[in-house]
Formats: C-alpha cells, structure tokens, sequence
C-alpha cells in the first residue's frame, strides 16, 4: 500500500464519475434506438460506452495526473505497465445493455502492487452501487444517487455458505458445458445468471457464494468487482491451482477464476 494515495479522494472521484457515467449511459438506454458497432475482436460497442469513457477519463486524468490509466475504449492504454494504476471499464455488459437486460455496470478500481484495493460498481438500470470506502471495507450505497452527496450506506459482508447447498451465480451470456460441469461439482440450492460484475457484488452481498468463470475476460472485467469482494471478506482465485489472482499482466488478459466467500470448499478443475 502506497502511504501518499488518499484513499478517500479516491472514492469520492470514483464514486461521483460512476454516477454521472451511469446518467449518460441511461440516456441512451432509454432512447428509442442507438447504435451497436462491433469491434476488432467482434465484441459490440455502443455511444454509451463511448461517453462513458469519456467522461470518466476525463475525470481521473484531471484528478490523478500522475496516475497510469488503463480504460477498455482506449486501445493505446492496454500497452502500459505500471505496480499502480486505475483500470476502467465504463460499460461492462454491453451486450446486455443492446439486449436491453439492464445487467450492465460501470467499473473503475486502482490496483497497487496486483492488487485491486479500491474500486467501485454501478448498475444504474438495477439502481444498485456498489464500492470500497476509504477504509477498504464495501459497501453498498441506495438511491436516488447524487454525484456531490454520498446516501446512506449500509456496509456488505459475504455469506456463511452451506456446502450441501451453494448459492451459485454465473455469466448470462458466456456460460457453457464446461461451467456447467464444474459447478456440478458442488451442493447447489440455487443457481441464477447474471451480467457484467454484477456477479462479484452478489457474492459480495451474500446473495450468491460462489462464481466460477471458465472463459475470456480482462482485467477491466474484473479489477472494480473483485476489490468490491475483498472488501466484503471474499476472494478470488485462479481456476487453475486456486493460487492468488493477481493484476497488471501482460495484454491484461485474464485466465480463468473463481469468485467465492470463504467456507466454500473449492473442488479441483
């Protein structure tokens, strides 16, 4: 941990740019039609991501100058090393977005040394916020949410799992057979879906105890969700041999990981 980072200013910066985001990306939500463009690797893009992206930038860049910022928009970001730096993803579920699920999130974290200690989810089509105070400890904001006053706020804890019954969530658009011969392995009394790092923050809540996520993603995914699941005493780990699952890799591609409160007894690949 870095003693001149002001975790507080962090989380003010972050929070109110997560909100305004989420206000922009709910105006074209809302409009009878918006564009859908697909990228270099076939993933979709919409001018919601687009103004999201901006406005968020614009605002870390202007309060953290010095900071390195790697954003999922901005291709020429993803070529940057750093042990400290802001990672963003301003519409994490966009094909849930153009689907019109409302399972999309705004993601924005600082990572230190591999580590995502600070980080902030907003699902403004759920009307749920979501980040880590100044403390590291997480917590979940209620609405209506306004950039400049902070609401109440109600600190979030994972669950106390029953191995003979997990509740278990997973990816609404990427799950497969594979995942589903996993979580086979386990008790479950409830398995749900949902989008973008949504699932991190049920974890988080103790609505859900583990997920597992056998497929693609990039740290921009993962960074602002899984700082929201320390805070709230969960972890994250590697699929593969369960070792700690670190930030600031090459591309920054991610392996695959599991999501989970601890009591969970994870089983082998």
């Amino acid at each position: 941990m870095e003693a001149d980072v002001d975790y507080d200013h962090v989380m003010r910066v972050f929070r109110e740019a997560a909100i305004e985001a989420g206000a922009r990306i709910m105006e074209v939500y809302r409009a009878d039609d918006f564009d859908v463009r697909a990228k270099s690797d076939e993933s979709p893009v919409t001018e919601a991501d687009e103004a999201a992206d901006a406005l968020i930038s614009a605002r870390l860049r202007a309060a953290f100058p010095d900071m390195v910022l790697v954003t999922e928009e901005q291709a020429d970001s993803h070529a940057q090393t750093a042990a400290t730096f802001l990672i963003v993803d301003p519409l994490d579920g966009t094909k849930e977005f153009v689907q019109r699920r409302g399972d999309f999130t705004v993601n924005i974290a600082l990572v230190e040394k591999g580590v995502p200690l600070r980080g902030v989810v907003y699902a403004p089509a759920k009307g749920r916020l979501f980040y880590t105070d100044a403390d590291g400890q997480s917590v979940e904001e209620t609405g209506p949410f306004d950039p400049e006053n902070i609401g109440p706020t109600t600190p979030i804890r994972v669950g106390q799992p029953d191995k003979n019954g997990l509740f278990v969530v997973a990816s609404k658009s990427h799950r497969d057979a594979a995942t589903d011969a996993y979580i086979a392995k386990y008790g479950v009394a409830d398995l749900k879906s949902a989008g973008s790092s949504l699932k991190f923050c049920l974890v988080a809540t103790g609505e859900a105890d583990l997920y597992p996520r056998l497929g693609r993603t990039m740290e921009w995914d993962t960074a602002a969700g899984d700082a929201v699941l320390r805070g709230a005493g969960g972890r994250m780990v590697r699929f593969e041999d369960h070792q700690p699952f670190t930030y600031g890799k090459p591309g920054f591609a991610n392996g695959f990981f599991i999501a989970f409160a601890p009591g969970v007894e994870l089983q082998q690949p």
